[in-house]
C-alpha cells in the first residue's frame, strides 16, 4: 500500500471513488451532513435505514450498489453493519472500500 493511501481522508478518498465512477458512466448519489444551529454537523435523517446509510448509492444499467467509504483506519459502527446486512439481504450489492482496496474498486466500477 502506497503512502499516499494510508493517509488519505475519507473526503479525498470519496472524490477519487466518484471521479473514476462517473468516467465509467456510473450515477451515484451521496448524503452529506449539513451544519446545524449548534454548529455541529447533523444528516437529517429519519427511519430505521436513516442512521447507518451508506456513503454512496451507485446505479449503473441493472447494477446496484451500496458502499461505505472508510480511511485505513476508519471503523464500520454497529449501526453501519446493520444497515449494509440488512440492504444485503434484500439483495443489493453491498461494499465497504479503503483506499487499499483501489485495485478491486478499479475492477468492479470497470
Amino acid at each position: 500500500m502506497q503512502l499516499w493511501q494510508q493517509q488519505q481522508t475519507e473526503a479525498a478518498f470519496m472524490a477519487q471513488v466518484t471521479d473514476y465512477a462517473r468516467l465509467r458512466g456510473w450515477e451515484w448519489m451521496h448524503i452529506a451532513p449539513g451544519l446545524n444551529e449548534r454548529g455541529r454537523y447533523r444528516t437529517p435523517v429519519s427511519g430505521p435505514l436513516g442512521s447507518g446509510w451508506p456513503d454512496l448509492i451507485m446505479v449503473r444499467g441493472s447494477d446496484l450498489i451500496a458502499v461505505e467509504l472508510k480511511s485505513e483506519k476508519g471503523s464500520i459502527t454497529a449501526l453501519q453493519r446493520r444497515v449494509l446486512s440488512t440492504l444485503e439481504q434484500a439483495l443489493v450489492e453491498v461494499h465497504v472500500w479503503r483506499p487499499s482496496d483501489w485495485d478491486r474498486i478499479l475492477e468492479r466500477l470497470a
